[in-house]
């Protein structure tokens, strides 16, 4: 079982840019990945997705030109960087990853989570 551990969280000013980074444990070349967010007293939502070949990507329209997702796939990585940030932007945010050629921005389809990681945006 693959495991996926996220770094680079912390705090930032509005304005501000952050690049995460997702690091399997083990190969995740057949595997779609996502990043979702969790803000305080929220439910989790989708922020981006990446197909297995990295040719295609999703985003939540609230990120939409101003995150990006990619993938290293030599390195097992996800990244997802992270430019002017907002408050509304703080939440922990999680890595995903399903074994499957098909990109999905379903929370249900992941199969194989990170423990998060905080980011925090001050006004």
């Amino acid at each position: 079982q693959v495991q996926l551990v996220e770094s680079g969280g912390g705090l930032v000013q509005a304005g501000g840019s952050l690049r995460l980074s997702c690091a399997a444990s083990g190969r995740i070349f057949l595997y779609a990945m996502g990043w979702f967010r969790q803000a305080p007293g929220k439910e989790r939502e989708i922020v981006a997705a990446i197909s297995w070949s990295g040719s295609s990507t999703s985003y939540a329209d609230s990120v939409k030109g101003r995150f990006t997702i990619s993938r290293d796939s030599a390195k097992d990585t996800v990244y997802l960087q992270m430019n002017s940030l907002k408050p509304d932007d703080t939440a922990v945010y999680y890595c995903a990853g399903k074994k499957t050629f098909i990109s999905t921005i379903d929370e249900s389809e992941y199969d194989t989570w990170g423990q998060g990681t905080q980011v925090t945006v001050s006004s």
